[in-house]
């Protein structure tokens, strides 16, 4: 069964751009996944501790034959290729990519939650999203609703980092 699903990209240290091209490159070698659509990379300030550098994200809409469960470790082995550590919550990091939806579903279980928790009050991934995937919809309202209720102005397109991820990853874009 194929399956629409989204993604969210975000790191801080290191060339995130780079690390998002990367990932981009391994998801579409992968014969259970084809990228649909990549948002723009968007800059954005720290969000849970303050006290590190500004972070780059985006989002990518894909279309995947993969259980949710063997996405999420494909997302996990493309983390640790970039070098990811996981030493603390919120801290910095070269890449973090994170399940937003998966076609439709509700999943609650231990170490994965689908819709991602706390996407209704994050602009950083609100926004890419709705420039991908604007009539997704969270419960009951459409991701265009609901960064409406949030939009922040610590949350900005990235427009030299959107045009390096497409000139080294070139993509259909939003």
């Amino acid at each position: 069964m194929i399956v629409e699903a989204t993604l969210g990209f975000g790191g801080n240290l290191g060339d995130p751009v780079a690390a998002f091209a990367a990932a981009l490159s391994r998801l579409r070698a992968h014969a259970a996944v084809e990228v649909k659509a990549v948002s723009s990379v968007w800059r954005t300030a720290p969000w849970g501790k303050l006290d590190q550098p500004e972070f780059r994200n985006m989002a990518v809409l894909i279309e995947t034959t993969l259980p949710a469960e063997d996405l999420l470790s494909l997302c996990l082995a493309i983390e640790r290729e970039s070098g990811r550590e996981r030493r603390e919550r919120w801290g910095p990091r070269t890449l973090d990519i994170d399940i937003l939806t998966y076609g439709g579903q509700t999943i609650d279980r231990p170490g994965l939650q689908v819709p991602h928790p706390r996407i209704a009050e994050r602009a950083f991934v609100l926004a890419p999203l709705a420039e991908i995937a604007p009539g997704i919809t969270i419960g009951e309202r459409s991701v265009v609703d609901l960064l409406a209720v949030i939009a922040s102005q610590d949350v900005n397109r990235d427009e030299d980092g959107t045009r390096r991820l497409h000139s080294v990853s070139p993509a259909q874009s939003a």
